[in-house]
């Protein structure tokens, strides 16, 4: 028993090892290599394979694992084959080696975000199916594109195909934030925001200190910006988050400009008010002076909620890692993933990363997730996939 279980680790970290060295990178990433990985890997697993594009090049790959009664409603088990770009001379491994340290930790772009997911997902279907285990429910496997660029193209436009409404998804895992000691999981996110502030004044010659210049606009719009955000703070999950990301304007130092603008990440969680929010925004530009107006950017619907009141995939969920005795914690997702599709098209909706133990290195240099962590992760989800399907 130990030899076949250590036999099906090696199958695992080779797997992983293998998907993580396809540099799906963005921009303008070719994800032929990713389908044909996934291909040979449904064919090893002996589950069905299908391939949509609603999009050309951008491919929505589905494995689905059919369940004893495949009417009800099916679980779909979501991550994404896409990767942020890298900056390699500030790595220490190559981020498309796959390389294994001697801790046990591989290192590649991926590792965390989120190409271990969709590994420990399908090797915990290899384990179940070794023990000739067949859910109740059907659970597709879904491998989507262009998440870290916001699934315009991708789970955006599958949630409104037709071959999404053929699933007939009555319940969805996406990703989530590697906890330290506990599980985090998310039933829902903040909504992301770009809000653009011009600061238009007097321009003229850099030697003259003249008045209503656009830097002392941007000055005194920025004194309100960051004490809100020093106010925020304070909240914790509850916070709507700001930060300044652009700076624009200037031709030359000795030349005042006439204008700045200001682009500004903002996210909100679905406790806030959003309407509440705009207005601020254009107070403070009303209180910087003349000539500082915020760009439009609509309406701001809030993300929708996966409600865990009576949800009984919830219950079974949080029932399986109780008895595994791993404290769990519901949390908002700062950021933003494929849930957010999900949810809106009405499935409900969990985000979780079983990577326990793990410092969040997602979009950063030197990612990495150890070798434990996946195993972990992929016998947490052999209990999981059972308590959800079988719903």
């Amino acid at each position: 028993m130990q030899d076949a279980t250590k036999k099906l680790d090696t199958i695992a970290i080779e797997n992983f090892r293998k998907y993580l060295r396809i540099p799906s990178v963005h921009p303008n990433v070719n994800y032929d290599d990713c389908v044909s990985f996934l291909r040979d890997y449904s064919k090893d697993l002996e589950i069905s394979f299908n391939v949509y594009e609603c999009q050309v090049k951008k491919p929505m790959v589905v494995l689905s694992w059919l369940g004893k009664e495949p009417n009800l409603p099916s679980v779909m088990l979501n991550s994404h084959m896409d990767v942020v770009p890298v900056i390699e001379s500030n790595w220490v491994h190559k981020p498309f080696d796959a390389d294994i340290d001697e801790n046990g930790n591989v290192y590649a772009r991926g590792a965390q975000d989120v190409k271990s997911l969709g590994i420990q997902y399908l090797e915990a279907i290899r384990r179940l199916k070794a023990e000739y285990y067949q859910p109740r429910r059907t659970v597709h496997v879904t491998f989507a594109p262009d998440e870290e660029v916001g699934g315009v193209l991708g789970m955006k436009l599958f949630v409104k195909s037709e071959h999404f409404r053929d699933l007939d998804v009555g319940f969805a895992l996406d990703e989530g934030i590697p906890g330290e000691t506990e599980y985090w999981v998310y039933n829902a996110e903040k909504t992301t925001k770009r809000v653009v502030v011009h600061c238009e004044g007097q321009g003229g010659h850099g030697s003259l200190l003249i008045d209503d210049t656009a830097g002392e606009k941007v000055s005194r719009f920025l004194t309100k910006f960051y004490a809100f955000r020093k106010d925020e703070k304070a909240k914790g999950d509850d916070a709507i988050s700001v930060n300044l990301t652009i700076m624009q304007g200037g031709v030359q130092n000795n030349v005042i400009p006439s204008e700045f603008v200001l682009t500004f990440d903002t996210r909100l969680p679905p406790t806030a008010d959003a309407k509440a929010f705009k207005e601020k925004i254009n107070q403070w530009c009303d209180e910087s002076g003349d000539g500082v107006w915020i760009e439009d950017f609509g309406d701001l619907a809030l993300a929708p909620i996966t409600n865990l009141d009576n949800n009984l995939f919830w219950l079974a969920f949080k029932k399986t890692v109780e008895e595994m005795k791993i404290p769990l914690k519901v949390l908002v997702l700062n950021a933003s993933s494929d849930a957010v599709h999900l949810r809106g098209a009405g499935v409900s909706t969990l985000g979780f990363c079983p990577h326990l133990n793990t410092p969040n290195r997602a979009h950063r240099d030197n990612e990495y997730l150890n070798i434990d962590v996946l195993i972990h992760g992929i016998e947490a989800f052999c209990k999981i996939i059972p308590a959800i399907s079988n719903v």
